[in-house]
């Protein structure tokens, strides 16, 4: 066998042993970057609000109440905005006579509400902390969100309950307070945990808040 022989074969073997490497690679890049476009698809926990009269209700520790009174309302106002736009057939019961309710009633638990208001299920935002700053000069939300979901007609006991991980926004590194108005800072967290929250009752892709670091003191 003469020189160019020895070369050709040579080259052949390591083209079998190297091409099978390629394609696979090439497979693992193909799967990779399909999986960055279309994101992962991730099922509802709680399905149970599809064809019913919803009513959602935040409810705040006493202490927050009194130190941002608003931040109920608005999540709840933005959960409900994200179920009636992704549930299907679901009938959300408007917020301003949720908290018109809420507000001039005494009340302990959430199918009182549902009750009063002639609601199928009440989805139930206990807000146990909230808070914007990390320091004086630093932004980081976090907040700690126990969720019910309460099948009126059923008793007492929740169809659905859940203790939510911490929320932490943005989730690596605190921002400084000077890249953005507070009131802009704070609707963008707001945004955040409704879409958390929400996120339980759709599929939806999981991958949707993977920005949160850079997006977060984007207008």
């Amino acid at each position: 066998m003469d020189r160019k022989q020895k070369w050709l074969g040579l080259a052949s073997g390591v083209f079998f042993i190297v091409a099978p490497l390629l394609i696979a690679t090439g497979c693992n890049l193909i799967a990779t970057g399909m999986y960055v476009v279309s994101g992962q698809n991730t099922t509802a926990e709680f399905s149970g609000l599809k064809n019913k009269r919803v009513a959602v209700v935040c409810r705040p520790v006493t202490s927050l109440h009194f130190r941002d009174s608003s931040v109920s309302r608005d999540l709840a106002k933005q959960v409900s905005l994200l179920l009636e736009k992704e549930v299907s057939k679901i009938q959300l019961i408007d917020q301003r006579e949720v908290f018109e309710w809420a507000d001039e009633n005494n009340w302990e638990e959430y199918p009182e509400i549902g009750k009063a208001l002639n609601a199928d299920m009440v989805v139930g935002i206990d807000l146990e902390d909230f808070t914007l700053f990390h320091g004086q000069t630093l932004y980081q939300g976090k907040a700690n969100i126990r969720l019910l979901v309460y099948d009126v007609g059923a008793g007492r006991e929740p169809a659905f309950e859940k203790n939510l991980p911490q929320a932490i926004y943005p989730p690596t590194a605190p921002i400084p307070a000077s890249d953005s108005q507070e009131a802009h800072f704070r609707r963008k967290f707001v945004a955040y945990l409704a879409r958390q929250i929400a996120h339980h009752f759709y599929a939806h892709d999981s991958t949707v808040d993977f920005a949160n670091d850079s997006t977060a003191v984007q207008n």
